[in-house]
């Protein structure tokens, strides 16, 4: 079983930025994928990106060249980069963990408790 705790989220303008952080703990596997998921009220949750620990990277569209995905493999620590900030990236975002993966399937195994991002002016 793998623990997933988030932190940063909080409300912020339209163009600012927020970084969040998602700690896991517990049995991690050498080879994973960790990723940040969204879900915004009466919608479905999304993936945002995910990153193997290979620092491969997937990401959504809405996402691509705003955001970005690091981890540190030593701390067992990923990161979500968040730039240019729009409304519609409000959303509770959840940190999740994969032991099985291929190509861009993920298996989520574990989830975090999420973090509220608001971005309103």
């Amino acid at each position: 079983q793998v623990q997933l705790v988030e932190s940063g989220g909080g409300l912020v303008q339209p163009g600012g930025s927020l970084r969040l952080s998602c700690a896991a703990s517990g049995s991690i596997f050498r080879v994973n994928a960790m990723g940040w998921h969204r879900q915004a009220p009466g919608k479905q949750r999304e993936l945002v990106a995910a990153i193997t620990s290979s620092s491969s990277t997937n990401y959504a569209d809405s996402v691509q060249g705003r955001f970005t995905i690091s981890r540190d493999n030593a701390k067992n620590m990923v990161y979500l980069q968040m730039n240019s900030l729009k409304p519609e990236d409000t959303a509770v975002y959840y940190c999740s963990y994969a032991d099985t993966y291929y190509s861009s399937y993920y298996a989520w195994s574990s989830w975090g408790q999420g973090t509220q991002v608001t971005v309103s002016s």
